[in-house]
């Protein structure tokens, strides 16, 4: 989620993007990601959802 908001200044990802990992190591797909976590953000700890919320997630 960094590498996409630092690259595009966006946090509005679609749902179909594949982020390319900067290391390489492989894909991830980023707009599933962020939609699954944003439907199950009441399941989320403390943490994980402060994390988000600094990214720029209003729904965090």
């Amino acid at each position: 989620m960094r590498q996409y908001k630092t690259r595009t200044g966006s946090v509005t990802v679609p749902r179909g993007h594949v982020e390319a990992l900067e290391d390489g190591s492989g894909e991830v797909k980023l707009g599933v990601f962020l939609s699954n976590t944003k439907s199950r953000r009441a399941k989320l700890t403390a943490d994980k959802l402060a994390v988000l919320a600094e990214l720029g997630l209003n729904w965090a």
